[in-house]
């Protein structure tokens, strides 16, 4: 039941990533770089390696997230209601420490293109540690502006004229790298309704998959 509970107040459906929601629900583990709680995250978000995730935390816990493409794991697609887009980021806040999830699920079409003033829902997932905060409905967060672009395309825009060698599997058009920029005006709320994290701003450039 806490497992299904997570996974519908983080937008996040199982077949994407249910063990980040299996993560939080997990007793913590030691922080050690040693640890096995604590081991190694999978680096690199983009073919592009431009990901990345800024963003202003403050409540329950106070943090200003600055991760890099290499700092950081990314992943998205379709919500698991099919309307709209879900992008997952996840990093650590300090050498050794526990994984920080975030998760949009954002009102837009997964299309490319430039869109402006779209509602989201973000959830804060730290992961090992029982904390989950979500903002349980498109209400309180908002994207100002929204741009995607198909990963092939600019994977052949960075390349130098005689190495533009893109494989197949990148010139798909069914990869888009996402931009955006946005904003909550209320926080985050607990999975048990003590505490509460305000996302004053974020902005990241991360990844959604299409199929084939």
């Amino acid at each position: 039941m806490l497992l299904t509970a997570m996974l519908v107040l983080a937008d996040l459906p199982v077949s994407l990533d249910g063990a980040a929601a299996a993560a939080a629900a997990a007793p913590a583990a030691p922080a050690s770089g040693s640890s096995a709680g604590a081991g190694p995250v999978p680096r690199g978000c983009l073919p592009s390696h431009d990901g990345y995730l800024r963003a202003r935390l403050r409540g329950a816990s106070d943090l200003d997230i600055r991760w890099s493409d290499a700092q950081l794991q990314c992943d998205g697609g379709r919500r698991a209601t099919g309307k709209g887009i879900l992008l997952t980021f996840a990093g650590r806040t300090r050498e050794g420490g526990h994984r920080v999830r975030f998760v949009f699920g954002i009102d837009a079409a997964a299309a490319a293109g430039v869109t402006r003033e779209r509602a989201a829902n973000v959830t804060v997932i730290f992961e090992g540690e029982r904390r989950l905060y979500s903002t349980r409905g498109d209400s309180r967060c908002t994207v100002d502006l929204l741009q995607q672009t198909p990963v092939g395309e600019r994977l052949q825009a960075q390349q130098p004229l005689r190495a533009r060698q893109i494989p197949r599997a990148q010139q798909s058009r069914r990869a888009l790298r996402v931009q955006a920029r946005g904003f909550c005006i209320a926080p985050a709320t607990a999975l048990d309704g003590q505490g509460e994290l305000l996302l004053s701003r974020f902005d990241f450039a991360g990844l959604i998959r299409l199929g084939t």
